[in-house]
């Protein structure tokens, strides 16, 4: 199998470990636009060069402009059997063009775009595999709340939890939290309209009110203690994945998790205008107060080489099955891992875009045209390969 691996950042490394211990992976195509980068770390990781040796596969390096399509239709010509996009969520409707054009398989993590969607009919029609959304929050917490939901004759309550922080030892500064993403991507997604259903009523929720305190509520996770929640985006398309009607839900809603304190404190910041993406001018220079914060707060938001971060899942699901009171909860904790240096945001979207590619590559997945994590992913294989990595996940039967 040979694989193109495109953004070779945070996640891309995790990605690039994972892909080079697989022996059904015999050569990785590794691109990104910083080609010195990239070849430092390939270097420093010890991957094999040239031909495939007893250390793994071929990992070859190549600089790519997405702006230009031969950049792409040359690398995905070479015998290329899944793409793995990490680039920005700004390359997706590029990318897959490129994938289709070349009918080739591919998977990434990022939210699937409207043209995307609008091309699943000529995906299909190309008999390749488009997997979007598999990472770790979309992601992992979809294919759990698929099965969940399959497992119970009828469904009135959905609760998805997902994030990413610091561990308690680790979370020393003002706001408790560390970077393990982007953090301008952060900075965005804490303006971003949603949709919940709460007591039978749809409730939406404009750009900057995620963190008021009436969309806020707490979850305990055992292991880790309370963790404040507060909506993440529209979750009501997800119920339609499902096949669930809006009106035979009580509440639906996909949640972030941070440790207790954040919401305040970036309500204060919203309320204030400082996560604004409108430029402002300061001393005759147009200025993002959004991209301002993230370049101005970030360098105190790194972890020390001895800092785990945790990544959490959660998905609490409640109904009936043969006419009896069921809660299902399934669960995901992970911790960075100190040995290979990988945060556990790394391993959690990295691995699981792997094992996704790699699904698609070995034909354990044959259904073509646009997926979804929801329903189209075997989830005990999941799992059990989740598992294979260290990354364990729990299900809880509560009668």
């Amino acid at each position: 199998m040979k694989i193109l691996l495109l953004g070779i950042g945070m996640q891309g490394r995790a990605a690039l470990y994972d892909l080079a211990q697989r022996n059904e992976v015999k050569e990785i195509i590794a691109a990104d636009w910083n080609i010195e980068a990239l070849r430092a770390h390939v270097v420093e990781m010890g991957y094999a060069h040239g031909e495939r040796s007893r250390n793994g596969p071929n990992v070859r390096c190549e600089q790519i402009d997405v702006t230009r399509q031969e950049d792409l239709d040359r690398l995905i010509a070479q015998d290329v059997d899944v793409i793995i996009n990490l680039l920005p969520k700004d390359c997706i409707n590029t990318i897959a063009v490129a994938a289709v054009r070349n009918g080739v398989h591919m998977a990434f993590t990022s939210y699937i775009t409207p043209e995307l969607k609008a091309m699943a009919g000529e995906i299909e029609a190309r008999g390749i595999t488009i997997l979007p959304e598999f990472g770790l929050d979309p992601g992992i917490d979809l294919v759990l709340l698929g099965h969940a939901v399959r497992s119970l004759d009828s469904v009135e309550d959905i609760s998805c939890y997902g994030g990413g922080f610091p561990d308690a030892d680790a979370a020393d500064n003002p706001i408790k939290y560390k970077i393990s993403w982007t953090f301008e991507g952060v900075m965005k997604s804490y303006r971003r309209a949603g949709r919940i259903i709460r007591e039978g009523e749809v409730v939406h929720i404009n750009d900057s009110g995620m963190f008021a305190p009436e969309h806020m509520h707490l979850v305990d996770i055992p292991g880790l203690g309370r963790l404040e929640a507060y909506p993440n985006g529209d979750a009501l398309p997800y119920a339609d994945l499902l096949g669930i009607e809006h009106a035979d839900l009580r509440n639906i809603g996909r949640y972030a998790i941070r440790w207790p304190g954040h919401c305040a404190f970036w309500k204060a910041i919203v309320d204030l205008h400082l996560l604004d993406s409108e430029p402002v001018m300061v001393d005759g220079a147009a200025i993002s107060p959004q991209r301002f914060m993230a370049a101005a707060m970030a360098p105190y938001l790194q972890y020390g080489d001895d800092e785990r971060d945790v990544a959490v899942i959660r998905v609490e699901v409640a109904g009936q099955k043969n006419g009896e009171a069921r809660q299902l909860v399934y669960q995901m904790v992970d911790k960075r891992d100190l040995e290979t240096g990988y945060m556990s945001m790394n391993r959690a979207v990295g691995y699981t875009v792997s094992i996704g590619a790699l699904m698609i590559g070995s034909g354990k997945l044959t259904r073509r045209g646009l997926l979804s994590p929801i329903n189209d992913i075997p989830f005990d294989d999941f799992v059990r390969e989740l598992a294979a990595r260290g990354i364990e996940v729990t299900v809880e039967d509560k009668r």
